[in-house]
């Protein structure tokens, strides 16, 4: 499977939190090939700001893994990631990360800012991103305009 593939599936994953009315971002964790962990945002359904679709792959793959710690792992996320996700994935150890569309506004992985490429942290990861960004993009800008559009009809 290529990054592509997986993305797609953290495109699928991204739709079903649509439609629970989140913010579509999709997340899976890949270990050797296997699919280790999964997640979508659930923040709003959990009213937990920590829920973010990063963070819910995180914690399927650690309970799948039987440990915290990811080495050799790749993250896939429909959505640059935020300074907390990225926090997180450091404290992981996961060894790549591979996003869909960047978000110029809290995205942490260049967009803003860039954590990874700051020297004094104890980890870094290979960082590919842009990945099916289009149609990541696409997703997140209609959910926003369909919210809009509702807003302004109510």
């Amino acid at each position: 499977m290529t990054d592509e593939d997986y993305m797609g599936m953290a495109l699928e994953l991204a739709r079903e939190a649509a439609t629970l009315g989140e913010v579509p971002v999709g997340a899976l964790v890949v270990k050797d090939g296997a699919i280790v962990g999964r997640g979508g945002n659930q923040p709003i359904s959990r009213h937990d700001p920590t829920a973010h679709a990063e963070v819910m792959a995180l914690r399927d793959a650690a309970q799948h893994l039987g440990n915290y710690r990811m080495p050799g792992c790749t993250l896939y996320v429909t959505l640059e990631p935020c300074a907390m996700c990225i926090g997180a994935i450091f404290h992981a150890r996961v060894s790549r990360v591979v996003f869909g569309a960047r978000d110029p506004k809290t995205g942490a992985a260049g967009s803003v800012i860039d954590l990874f490429g700051v020297d004094q942290l104890n980890h870094h990861a290979e960082v590919v991103g842009g990945v099916r960004a289009e149609e990541c993009g696409a997703l997140l800008s209609g959910f926003f305009a369909a919210r809009r559009q509702s807003t302004k009809v109510a």
